[in-house]
């Protein structure tokens, strides 16, 4: 059995590296460094990615993959962890005015002024879309603090079994400690998949944006495959000078829909992404999984409820004993009746013989 069956040596930009044990999430053979495809069926096209997950969304199947579970610097990839976290707990039609740390956020951003509102709904957009750092500070602040956010995202990730992503900020800039890796970023895109606004705001080619004055301007999405992939959904991709370009997405053919995860491409990816979505549609249901996605951990069950108090307060006391009586049948009353008179002649005898004890003493 090889080695990666027990150590997966993760390395991140700057030459961190540990090892860790594994029993790799999604099957063992998904903690191979190398390529892992399927026999019987064409190799999945080349790419100059450093790891790529090429799943079957719909069924959950691996189809092949490299390095799925290698950890590496995520860039805005990771924006779509953000969206997925915070679409459930932010009302999309709450107006807010982003403060002056948001709207300064370095790199990316989709243009957000102290001087001007926006829906949560424009900030989602402005997220995924535009890859706005501005628009993921807002949300995280919106969300009730970046500390919040973090553990918020931390915690759904590790709902979805991605235990290779730690998230340090909300819209993927580099930070120390931060990582995901690509089997991570095919299990939050399929998530965010299942829920209506995530994927609405991921599909949209172009938006009308809030500007101050109540004027308004077009955004574009970053993703160009919706413009020129067939069936492409989308999800979102990313890029730092550390992290390199990365790339999750999403495309339905067929009534079936192939993810594609990259992590850590030197150069243009959208050709090799668009080949190797080809190659998952083409092999799809005809070769055999080289692992799995996995599904969420289940919520937890709710707590049994405490059973009802059995101490009687003092008012409540004779309406319980009415209710006794009403409720007693003729056999009860009878069996009680010779219960009292029992214990009444027990009595009358044991008081008798207490008084002719008496007498016999004081005779003494």
């Amino acid at each position: 059995m090889p080695i990666a069956a027990f150590i997966t040596s993760v390395s991140l930009t700057g030459g961190t590296s540990y090892a860790a044990p594994t029993a790799p999430v999604g099957g063992e053979a998904l903690g191979s460094h190398g390529l892992v495809s399927p026999d019987g069926v064409k190799k999945p096209p080349k790419s100059k990615a450093t790891s790529y997950v090429i799943a079957d969304v719909t069924t959950g199947t691996v189809l092949a993959a490299k390095d799925a579970h290698g950890r590496y610097l995520p860039a805005s990839t990771l924006k779509a962890l953000t969206a997925l976290t915070l679409i459930p707990k932010l009302d999309k039609n709450r107006v807010i005015r982003p403060s002056r740390n948001a709207c300064n956020q370095e790199g990316s951003a989709v243009g957000l002024s102290v001087k001007a509102k926006y829906k949560v709904d424009d900030l989602f957009k402005g997220l995924m879309m535009s890859s706005g750092n501005d628009a993921a500070m807002a949300l995280a602040e919106t969300n009730g603090g970046l500390d919040k956010t973090m553990r918020d995202m931390n915690a759904e990730a590790k709902r979805l079994q991605a235990n290779d992503t730690v998230a340090k900020t909300p819209s993927g800039l580099d930070k120390p400690g931060q990582s995901s890796s690509a089997y991570d970023l095919a299990l939050i895109a399929r998530a965010g998949l299942a829920n209506p606004d995530f994927k609405r705001y991921i599909s949209t080619k172009t938006a009308k944006f809030p500007a101050p004055k109540g004027k308004h301007y077009e955004i574009s999405n970053h993703n160009k495959l919706l413009w020129r992939y067939k069936g492409m959904i989308g999800v979102k991709n990313g890029w730092t000078s550390k992290a390199k370009a990365s790339f999750v997405g999403a495309a339905t053919r067929g009534g079936h829909t192939i993810v594609v995860s990259i992590m850590r491409h030197e150069g243009f990816f959208w050709d090799e992404v668009s080949k190797l979505l080809d190659w998952g549609f083409s092999v799809r249901g005809k070769a055999t999984p080289v692992g799995k996605l996995v599904d969420p951990i289940p919520e937890r069950q709710a707590a049994p409820q405490p059973q009802a108090s059995t101490s009687v307060t003092p008012a409540a006391q004779p309406a319980l004993l009415d209710r006794a009586a009403s409720e007693q049948t003729s056999s009860t009353r009878t069996v009680g009746a010779v219960v009292i008179g029992g214990g009444l002649l027990f009595g009358l005898i044991w008081l008798a013989y207490g008084m002719r004890r008496k007498r016999g003493r004081s005779r003494l």
